[in-house]
């Protein structure tokens, strides 16, 4: 007996309509290419509303990242002005001023993460955070800190200014 569909043997799955016609296999075909294009056109655009979102966080990052310093930095222009201000104030008073803005000055630098470099005398050369200017003969150590002439300053760990420094010459 000859058939015209063979019986699927053990195990197999039978033919379904869409093997047996290919305008149904086309037709099945089409339509998973048509989700998949969708579904490929919302990945790319949502890729680059993302890229476009961090393109503006990085630039308001970079506009307002001095903020928090300049806030910082405020009080300290008040007490500028306010000293300016009395111009017949007593030499006393105005180095009261003086030494309360300064003090108002390192706070702010402080919280900002500004820290001071300031060497004690005989401390080791470190050229990463020192800037020798010259070597002077010493009674200490050679290579070692004899004074500070200008303090230097890091912030977050990285050297914005050296501190300069006189070095003790090799005996």
């Amino acid at each position: 007996m000859t058939t015209e569909n063979p019986l699927p043997e053990d195990g197999a799955t039978p033919p379904t309509a869409a093997d047996l016609n290919p305008e149904i296999k086309i037709a099945e075909l089409e339509g998973r290419l048509a989700e998949m294009s969708d579904a490929y056109l919302r990945a790319k655009a949502e890729v680059e509303n993302v890229r476009r979102r961090a393109d503006e966080d990085i630039a308001k990052a970079r506009k307002f990242a001095v903020e928090a310093f300049a806030e910082a930095m405020l009080p300290v222009m008040d007490s500028l002005e306010g000293a300016i201000a009395t111009p017949g104030a007593a030499a006393e008073v105005v180095l009261e001023g003086v030494h309360a803005t300064r003090r108002q000055l390192a706070s702010a630098l402080e919280r900002n993460k500004v820290i001071e470099i300031n060497p004690a005398a005989g401390t080791k050369f470190d050229p990463h955070q020192h800037q020798a200017i010259s070597m002077v003969p010493a009674d200490q150590d050679a290579n070692t800190v004899v004074t500070v002439l200008q303090k230097g300053f890091l912030i977050a760990d990285r050297v914005l200014r050296p501190a300069l420094v006189t070095v003790a010459a090799p005996r």
